[in-house]
């Protein structure tokens, strides 16, 4: 779906990325785990146009993205859900959930959109309870929830996460993951970076590992959750032995 060959980028002369080479698999889930400031943020930047970067982002073989703008990588149906959510706090559920038809859509097309919204309040229903509320009075779960909601209203082939679980209580973090899987079984490629190592992999159907801007470790999840290295250095010395 994507294949991204020897990529890196920069923040003016800062390389914040090393000739980075991976690919997400059309229809699965790709995770992407490392340290605070391991790159992961600017990778998924990276592809949807937002930092400077060098080398090849292909998206379905044909498609370079690198060189396009923001906007222009949206309209080719990837779409960012960015770390912190940035939903448009004045705005209400449903306003915000219409900004994410605009790459489409346009600021004033004609073309309705009533099916996409229907199939976003499927997903989250609370959102459907909350559609007259302002952004800024929702839960940081639901915050998260309209994020993602409003990326799917865009009709994206790729959705990518940067880090969806932060800030929630565990409750409503398995909640959440819940959804991602189901919007995955719906078609949806996701690539998904995640603080949370072990929820990630378990989720996911394979793993990079980035370490100071450069992938370390990749493979099947199952496989790169036993690797001592990750063991190690992202689940804890007891992970091992856990199933």
């Amino acid at each position: 779906m994507i294949k991204i060959s020897n990529l890196s980028a920069f923040y003016g002369t800062i390389t914040a990325l090393k000739d980075i080479s991976m690919e997400i698999r059309k229809g699965k889930i790709t995770c992407l785990i490392g340290s605070n400031g391991a790159g992961k943020t600017t990778l998924l930047k990276s592809v949807s146009g937002a930092v400077s970067r060098t080398g090849s982002i292909k998206l379905e073989d044909t498609v370079e993205l690198n060189g396009l703008s923001s906007q222009k990588v949206a309209k080719l149906g990837v779409t960012h859900v960015p770390e912190g959510r940035h939903i448009f706090p004045g705005l209400t559920v449903r306003e915000n959930l219409e900004v994410g038809t605009i790459s489409w859509h346009g600021f004033f097309g004609r073309q309705p959109y009533n099916r996409e919204m229907e199939e976003v309040f499927a997903l989250f229903p609370r959102l459907k309870e909350r559609e007259k509320q302002l952004g800024w009075s929702l839960s940081g779960g639901e915050q998260q929830m309209l994020a993602i909601g409003r990326a799917m209203m865009a009709h994206p082939k790729v959705l990518m996460l940067d880090e969806p679980s932060m800030g929630l209580a565990p409750v409503v973090v398995s909640e959440l993951f819940e959804k991602i899987v189901q919007i995955n079984k719906l078609g949806t490629t996701i690539l998904l970076v995640e603080q949370n190592a072990r929820l990630a992999m378990k989720t996911s159907d394979y793993t990079y590992v980035i370490n100071q801007g450069a992938i370390t470790i990749h493979g099947e999840s199952e496989t790169v959750r036993h690797d001592e290295r990750v063991i190690k250095s992202y689940l804890g010395k007891f992970a091992g032995k856990r199933k």
